[in-house]
């Protein structure tokens, strides 16, 4: 009975080493890595005519068009993020693009934020403020 026990337990030895040693092999970079927080300042503040978001940890989404305030909510999901309703000045401002009041989603693509509407027609993008 003894003999067969240790037979046993010398199978199990290089089974369970090899399935230590696969563990230990995971790519932190893969699938399983954490999706940094996109919270944060996006665009060049307090820039006139050039758009600019901060989206705050509480939920809150605030930013400009370069002309008009806009602010609402956003939650990130992923890469992802959505945004709801928004509430924008209506100044008139013929020389800006007023595209951000019209974002529905953005998704993380490199360093950029890029938007897209309700539609999922791609009407800009931000870069993280330095």
């Amino acid at each position: 009975m003894i003999g067969s026990r240790t037979r046993a337990l010398r199978a199990l030895v290089p089974v369970m080493l090899l399935g230590a040693a696969l563990t230990g092999c995971t790519d932190a970079s893969g699938a399983d890595a954490s999706v940094e927080d996109l919270g944060g300042l996006w665009g060049t503040q307090d820039t006139e005519g050039i758009a600019s978001l901060d989206l705050a940890a509480d939920g809150t989404a605030t930013g400009t068009d370069g002309c008009n305030r806009t602010t609402g909510t956003w939650e990130q999901n992923g890469t992802q993020v959505a945004f709801g309703e928004w509430a924008t000045t209506r100044m008139a401002c013929p020389s800006v693009d007023t595209w951000l009041s019209l974002a529905a989603k953005a998704t993380l693509e490199g360093e950029n934020l890029v938007f897209v509407d309700e539609n999922g027609i791609e009407i800009g993008t931000l870069q993280p403020n330095s």
